[in-house]
């Protein structure tokens, strides 16, 4: 995957890249990663928030947040082979979003 070119505003390129021979071919994070953030991209204060991910009506994993925005679910892989429901909670155990977080994704963004 290339990167965009960083253009300065007077429409001057800066720095391109290409591919190394050495790319990375698999993915960063080897666990479903969520993290949620503000619509700024400031990641909320989570602390024992939780989510579960839900295939099928059943929950498949539960985890807890960290004070950070950032949840990890141990036992899901990544890249996903599944599409899922993701519920985030907060501490007093109120739904607070849904998401669906769809098959081949390694993190995922709750957005506001």
């Amino acid at each position: 995957m290339v990167s965009p070119p960083f253009i300065v505003p007077g429409g001057t390129v800066v720095r391109t890249s290409r591919p190394s021979a050495n790319a990375r071919t698999s993915p960063t994070f080897n666990r479903l990663t969520v993290v949620w953030v503000q619509t700024n991209g400031v990641p909320f204060r989570t602390t024992n928030f939780f989510a579960q991910l839900i295939r099928n009506g059943r929950v498949v994993s539960q985890a807890v947040f960290d004070p950070f925005g950032v949840v990890r679910f141990n036992n899901i892989g990544t890249l996903t082979q599944v599409s899922y429901e993701l519920r985030a909670f907060n501490p007093a155990g109120i739904l607070q979003r849904v998401r669906t977080i769809p098959a081949g994704v390694q993190t995922f963004a709750i957005i506001g």
